[in-house]
């Protein structure tokens, strides 16, 4: 009489009653207002600045990036670093963003599309797998969508894999969400 197998992250106790496991989500998202007031303010900065006065630049907040145009290729520089460093200001991390090749456009001028990612992508996904598997702790993990699920019978091991994968550059921003017990 055995019955089909429990739910994944989710085991019978002896009355029948499923009880949840320990888990958490790891997952890579990025606060859109915050990268709107952003750029709003590195606008501002850039239109009061006596460098970039008689000048053509523009910083525009798309919905999958953000497009720069500045009058060359020095003014290029300056508007990112400028935008780098309101971005920091407003706890958003470098690593959320994208850069193009930057491009020539019309007048001498050069052009660069940012990209901001969202979640966190299969390859990324597969190399968080690999390190948490590499560290022989008691817990499972699996890709779901653009986050990876962790579980485990103790919280202990849960918390051991935050603190391991804080430790590692794996080239994104990682958030951890969904602590449940």
């Amino acid at each position: 009489m055995d019955k089909a197998a429990p739910q994944s992250g989710r085991s019978k106790d002896y009355t029948g009653v499923f009880l949840t496991m320990p888990s958490f989500d790891i997952v890579s998202k990025v606060d859109l207002q915050e990268i709107d007031n952003a750029v709003n303010q590195c606008r501002k900065e850039v239109e009061q600045r006596f460098d970039f006065k008689g000048t053509h630049n523009e910083i525009e907040l798309e919905k999958s990036g953000i497009r720069i145009l500045a009058a060359d290729d020095y003014k290029l520089q300056a508007i990112l670093d400028i935008l780098k460093g309101k971005l920091v200001r407003r706890n958003i991390s470098p690593k959320c963003l994208d850069y193009q090749k930057a491009e020539s456009a019309s007048h001498g001028a050069m052009r660069q599309q940012i990209n901001i990612v969202q979640g966190i992508s299969k390859e990324k996904g597969k190399d968080i797998l690999k390190e948490i598997k590499d560290s022989k702790l008691k817990v499972q993990a699996q890709i779901m969508e653009d986050q990876v699920r962790v579980t485990g019978k103790k919280i202990d091991d849960l918390q051991e894999v935050i603190q391991l994968l804080r430790g590692k550059d794996l080239g994104v921003e990682l958030q951890f969400v969904n602590m449940r017990s």
